[in-house]
């Protein structure tokens, strides 16, 4: 199919507007059959451009895999507010062992326990209630455990384009709240 340039744009944007989630660039190119895979990711990229230099309430971002119409963060309270319920909380238990499932995927929940040094049934169904955790296999030893792995959800929940950006070792330490200066001190002499 011969296609203009502005009606690709406008049909992505309709597209990208009425997807539920993130829509990977394979499946447009399904949808906008002829229409070859480096026009549409360069109409992508146009569109991205465009969206933030005009500091429009909304960006195209890659998440998950795919593409996703999102609201720029500096608009997250107003748009929080237009939903007025509060935003489901995540526990520190539950972020612990999301953690852990996320860097060492796929694992089992014996493997959790033994790193978290508590039981984490409770933690694992509230995860794989809200789909950011799944069922991905079963380990090869007696007994045949699950395998538990991140999802697509988790992605989007945390906004990363796939596993490999989750922050490394190195970059969580740098994250990380300097010490105060003197509180050695103050824990040595409460010791004593």
């Amino acid at each position: 199919m011969d296609m203009e340039r502005d009606q690709l744009r406008s049909i992505l944007e309709s597209l990208l507007f009425a997807a539920e989630g993130p829509l990977t660039v394979h499946r447009m190119g399904e949808l906008l059959e002829g229409v070859e895979r480096k026009e549409i990711i360069s109409v992508l990229q146009e569109l991205q451009s465009e969206y933030e230099a005009a500091g429009r309430g909304f960006r195209l971002v890659e998440v998950a895999g795919g593409y996703q119409m999102r609201t720029p963060k500096e608009n997250a309270d107003w748009v929080k507010s237009l939903y007025r319920g509060r935003p489901a909380r995540i526990t520190r238990a539950t972020l612990e062992t999301l953690a852990i499932i996320a860097y060492k995927q796929p694992i089992t929940r014996a493997e959790i326990e033994a790193i978290r040094g508590v039981d984490v049934d409770g933690v694992l169904s509230t995860l794989l209630e809200r789909r950011v955790v799944r069922i991905v296999a079963r380990k090869d030893v007696p007994g045949r455990p699950f395998l538990y792995g991140t999802t697509t959800e988790f992605l989007q929940m945390f906004n990363l384009k796939d596993l490999s950006n989750l922050p490394t070792l190195k970059e969580m330490e740098e994250m990380a709240v300097p010490e105060i200066p003197g509180k050695e001190n103050l824990e040595e002499t409460s010791n004593e």
